[in-house]
């Protein structure tokens, strides 16, 4: 990456109370464009020196466009559980066991199966309207190079893919009544996009002399950026919500029974698990509860005992995907006191969430190789030392925190475009670190116990 060159715009995420999580296509769009114009200025000093200019996104969203290009939906988020009711549908409609094994991807709200039916069904108007469905990393392809494509492994996260030929899955179309000429046409992330279109590059002119790529999911590129792309490096990131990846290079694979699989380019595929809930979960207690202060909380919540406050939490205010994938479950806070504090919620959250992660790492374990490592990556993690050391005594393994500033998408991302465009020839550069937690056995074995009694209460309301 340029230095100095980091620009970043805040966007709004709308919410209803019926599940649903969206973005204004249009909106979203010009944010886009006034940080590629930021973009230019800030590289004006230093153009010659550009190689390439490389995107990553959102995997899982969805937009429908009309036939001239134009939106026809909102840009419909992972976490929109709107599509719940028809994920039971596709259930018994399809064999979602062969889907998951094919696909990588479980009948969930998160992917477009679900979605596509919950619109024709819902706004059946507003689904015939559509041409094309897209994701929103696609529009951006179309309006700045004119051209409609995706990449395997924006794709990967749609539900749609054949993950294992990174293909469009032509049996789930048709079951679908989906044509695959209304998808975009998959291109791998080292594929250049066609040169910008005229008035782009009138407006960009330093960014309009070199290849763009197309762009590749924020998961993959979190990966490449903490440093993790083999089995015996896994990826643990929390933002907004939390994942848990590892990369692997091969021909031929089977989809673990407990994690999806996705890809980052046609040689390599990303296997993991994803939490609807993590940074979200303690803002939330934060300004529910706490007047906003997330760094008084946290400082409170580390003079507790682990486990200490007689608290067993299911964390499930976005709803869950792993390792449950239930879309009906909400958050759950038993064994409420009249001494409980905000310092209290606040620990047990963090806890809970960890307890999360271990159910995602027991997944892993067999894929991961046996001297591995884990990389710590995403803005909420790596401003809490004590959530750094609450996971690795859950996990009762070292864990290793980037340095904040280190971005991890976007030096994935910029990792992947040195590669594509021959500056490198690996994707393992030096890797930014600033700690390493190292686990504790009598925590450890505090966490265990409250994990188990977590897994009890879930299972006791959700069976």
């Amino acid at each position: 990456m340029v230095n100095g060159s980091e620009c970043q715009l805040a966007y709004d995420l709308r919410t209803t109370a019926d599940g649903g999580a969206e973005a204004d296509a249009e909106r979203t769009f010009d944010l886009t464009l006034h940080c590629l114009d930021r973009l230019n200025e800030l590289v004006a000093p230093r153009a010659s020196d550009l190689g390439a200019v490389a995107l990553t996104s959102f995997w899982h969203s969805l937009l429908g466009l009309d036939g001239d290009g134009e939106p026809a939906t909102p840009v419909f988020l992972w976490a929109d559980k709107r599509s719940g009711p028809d994920v039971g549908a596709l259930k018994e409609e399809l064999d979602e066991h062969a889907i998951h094994a094919t696909t990588g991807c479980v009948p969930h709200s998160s992917y477009w199966p679900a979605k596509l039916r919950w619109l024709r069904r819902v706004h059946p108007a507003t689904a015939s309207s559509v041409r094309h469905w897209v994701s929103f990393a696609d529009l951006l392809a179309l309006r700045f190079h004119g051209e409609l494509v995706t990449t395997v492994s924006m794709a990967s996260g749609t539900g749609l893919l054949d993950v294992h030929r990174a293909e469009w899955l032509d049996e789930l179309l048709d079951r679908l009544d989906l044509r695959r000429d209304a998808l975009p046409r998959l291109v791998d992330r080292t594929d250049p996009l066609p040169p910008l279109t005229a008035a782009y590059a009138r407006r960009w002119p330093n960014l309009a002399g070199v290849p763009w790529l197309p762009s590749i999911g924020d998961g993959a590129t979190a990966n490449v950026g903490a440093g993790c792309v083999t089995p015996d490096q896994l990826a643990l990131t929390i933002g907004t919500s939390g994942a848990m990846r590892v990369i692997k290079r091969c021909d031929t694979f089977a989809v673990p029974a407990d994690a999806w699989c996705y890809r980052l380019d046609r040689e390599r595929i990303v296997l993991g698990g994803a939490l609807s809930n993590g940074g979200n979960v303690a803002a939330w207690i934060a300004e529910k509860h706490g007047d906003g202060d997330f760094d008084g909380l946290t400082a409170r919540a580390a003079t507790l005992e682990p486990d200490g406050h007689g608290l067993t939490v299911l964390p499930f205010l976005a709803g869950e995907r792993s390792p449950s994938w239930n879309d009906e479950a909400t958050g759950t806070i038993h064994g409420l006191t009249l001494t409980t504090d905000q310092a209290d919620l606040f620990r047990a959250a963090l806890e809970a969430i960890a307890y999360r992660f271990a159910g995602i790492y027991d997944a892993l374990a067999d894929i991961a190789g046996a001297e591995h490592v884990i990389h710590a990556n995403g803005a909420a993690i790596l401003r809490s030392p004590l959530w750094l050391q609450i996971i690795a005594d859950t996990l009762n393994h070292p864990v290793v925190a980037l340095r904040e500033e280190a971005e991890a998408s976007a030096r994935g991302t910029a990792i992947c475009a040195l590669d594509a465009i021959g500056a490198r020839n690996d994707l393992s550069p030096p890797l930014p670190i600033d700690a390493t937690y190292l686990p504790d056995t009598d925590r450890h074995r505090r966490y265990a116990a409250a994990r188990h009694r977590q897994r009890r209460l879930e299972l006791a309301l959700y069976p």
